[in-house]
């Protein structure tokens, strides 16, 4: 394959990559904070970026892991924690989404790249509420 048909196929695909979000969704957000509500399209506007839509991460200016494959995301509180959080290079939207947001994309991710078993398992806005107030608590205790 010719270097201008790799350089096509590259462009193809990122101006594909807002075709992944559902067609009743918002493609871009307005201010600062993210309009999408279901986990595909969420996956789409935030994560796909960096780990790819096909989950598989990516090596350039900066290295993005892999969701697909990945252990790590047999502990839902992890992947809650990272979006939540963030950490190294991953950004915190904690900030920027709601509870059921966090859920819908951790689902999400859980659905398409998680675990056997954990692709059908439904994160409540509960275990987001836990987890944001456990990191909030955590930062309370580290301030001086």
């Amino acid at each position: 394959m010719s270097r201008h048909m790799r350089s096509a196929l590259l462009l193809l695909g990122l101006f594909a990559l807002p075709a992944l979000a559902m067609d009743d969704e918002p493609r871009f957000s307005a201010g600062w904070g993210f309009d999408q509500r279901s986990g595909p399209a969420l996956y789409a506007a935030i994560c796909a970026g960096c780990h790819m839509p096909d989950g598989r991460g990516a090596r350039g200016a900066a290295a993005y892991p892999a969701l697909a494959g990945n252990a790590r995301l047999a502990a839902t509180p992890y992947l809650l924690r990272m979006i939540l959080k963030g950490g190294k290079a991953m950004p915190a939207f904690g900030s920027v989404l709601d509870d059921g947001q966090v859920g819908a994309v951790a689902g999400e991710v859980l659905r398409r790249f998680g675990p056997p078993g954990q692709s059908a398992v439904a994160i409540t806005n509960d275990e987001v509420a836990a987890m944001r107030a456990a990191i909030q608590q955590e930062q309370r205790s580290q301030a001086p």
